[in-house]
């Protein structure tokens, strides 16, 4: 039963045209989330950069620029440099929509570059985090799971927002 339903479902799913990057690996996966990362922090106001959804709770720009700084903080683990001029107070105390986008760009973009140059060596490197073991390919894992689990909590902010993500203009 359950077979037939993920089934039909991918059917119906294939009658519509497919976004860039679906069903093509890790980096056909990384490049669809940062593609929609990107263009919903671009189609929201800048003055809904400051809009949190309740005290206490990060602000859009906050989710951005956290975002950037794991990207970052985790690519460090598997060799690349954390950007000298960001620190753990960056995600609160960068606030403009022109800097959060570009620092957001800016990590998305370190990470396809890094991931791209990565061989199989690379990747089953070991490597210590938050004092365990893993690889390069689980940090890889670790980096693509977070930005799509923020990719939800972003689109569920413009939704609260008015703003709707661009890849759904035209469905609606």
């Amino acid at each position: 039963m359950v077979k037939q339903w993920l089934l039909g479902c991918l059917t119906a799913a294939g009658l519509y045209a497919q976004p860039p990057g679906l069903w093509q690996g890790y980096d056909g996966e990384w490049g669809h989330v940062s593609s929609q990362l990107i263009a919903l922090a671009e189609a929201t106001p800048a003055e809904k950069f400051s809009w949190r959804p309740a005290e206490g709770v990060r602000s859009v720009s906050e989710v951005y620029m956290h975002i950037a700084l794991a990207n970052l903080g985790l690519l460090s683990v598997t060799g690349p440099r954390m950007p000298a001029e960001l620190n753990a107070k960056s995600e609160s105390a960068i606030k403009d929509k022109a800097e959060v986008v570009g620092w957001l760009k800016r990590s998305l973009e370190a990470v396809r570059a890094a991931h791209a140059r990565a061989t199989p060596a690379d990747l089953s490197r070991k490597v210590k985090i938050a004092n365990r073991d893993a690889t390069v390919d689980g940090i890889y894992l670790r980096i693509i799971v977070h930005a799509n689990e923020h990719m939800g909590q972003s689109v569920a902010y413009a939704r609260m927002m008015g703003v709707v993500p661009p890849w759904s203009k035209g469905t609606e």
